[in-house]
């Protein structure tokens, strides 16, 4: 089975470097009024080259933009949209991370480009195929809501999000995007949605040009496909470096029993869990566990 070493999307923002120390400083400056919109662009812009750093150092084949722009997965991608707005903070999932949550007041369109220009700036200073991530509409369906209360809202909400999201993964697909991970992490919490989930799907397949859509879940277990999958055996939440034998040997079973002979390694979530000195080694012990699994040296 070849194995394609990729990270899963976000990477940590700070670090103990003083370096790592930037944008927390910007932001905090640019609360006060001390610094200007293009101050903090510029220092999103080195955290993000950074992050693409670390990943290319470590060895990954596909690398993402760490996310390093985004307040939260929920709010980022809601609240640029038209007929959104952004509410008080609700905790995400069972971490120690919290979103914004969406209000929807009005129909929810696609005004302008959502990730085009993170992706394009990414692309520019990587040596590696770098890979988008879209929350996907069934995620932030579960974490919006509407203003009205109307009943039924949840699959109407769906449907809006879809067709909101859909000329964006054609427009990073014109962008030059190979790869686009679209993040539902709530269909294993929520497994009624995943008729709504196969419809957004099929809807980013219309649209998705020359690109491969993947779908990543996770804060639960998922039962396996015929397709092509990416396989998060490195744990995003624990700090903790997994044993190597333990891992290789669970690649060798489902190699066995994949319907492809390519996957993905990854990380089982986004590294905002962790420190980056932590999130470091985790995206290195992934070589690590490759070349235990093939038996010889890269």
């Amino acid at each position: 089975m070849e194995l394609i070493l990729t990270n899963h999307s976000s990477y940590p923002r700070i670090g103990d470097g003083t370096d790592h120390q930037l944008l927390r400083r910007t932001i905090a400056q640019w609360e006060k009024g001390e610094k200007t919109d293009a101050d903090l662009r510029a220092a999103e812009d080195r955290m993000t080259e950074l992050a693409l750093g670390d990943q290319i150092v470590a060895g990954l084949e596909i690398v993402t933009d760490g996310q390093i722009r985004w307040y939260d997965t929920i709010s980022h991608l809601a609240g640029k949209l038209q007929g959104i707005r952004i509410n008080g903070l609700l905790r995400f999932f069972d971490t120690n991370t919290y979103f914004r949550q969406p209000v929807v007041h009005g129909a929810i369109e696609r005004t302008k480009p959502l990730l085009v220009g993170d992706f394009e700036f990414a692309k520019g200073k990587s040596s590696q195929p770098v890979k988008p991530v879209l929350t996907g509409p069934v995620t932030l369906a579960r974490h919006s809501i509407e203003e009205n209360g109307k009943a039924g809202s949840f699959e109407r909400l769906v449907e809006s999000y879809t067709a909101a999201l859909t000329p964006e993964v054609a427009a990073l697909a014109a962008a030059g995007a190979g790869l686009i991970q679209i993040d539902e992490p709530s269909l294993l919490k929520y497994s009624a949605d995943l008729p709504q989930a196969a419809r957004s799907l099929k809807a980013f397949g219309a649209a998705k040009g020359s690109s491969q859509p993947m779908l990543a879940v996770y804060f639960g277990d998922a039962t396996g496909s015929a397709k092509p999958l990416a396989l998060g055996l490195v744990d995003g939440r624990n700090t903790r470096l997994e044993d190597t034998r333990t891992v290789a040997g669970q690649l060798e079973k489902i190699g066995r029993c994949l319907g492809s002979a390519r996957a993905w390694l990854s990380p089982s979530c986004g590294f905002e869990y962790l420190p980056r000195d932590r999130a470091q080694l985790k995206l290195r012990h992934l070589r690590t566990i490759r070349r235990e699994f093939l038996g010889s040296a890269e």
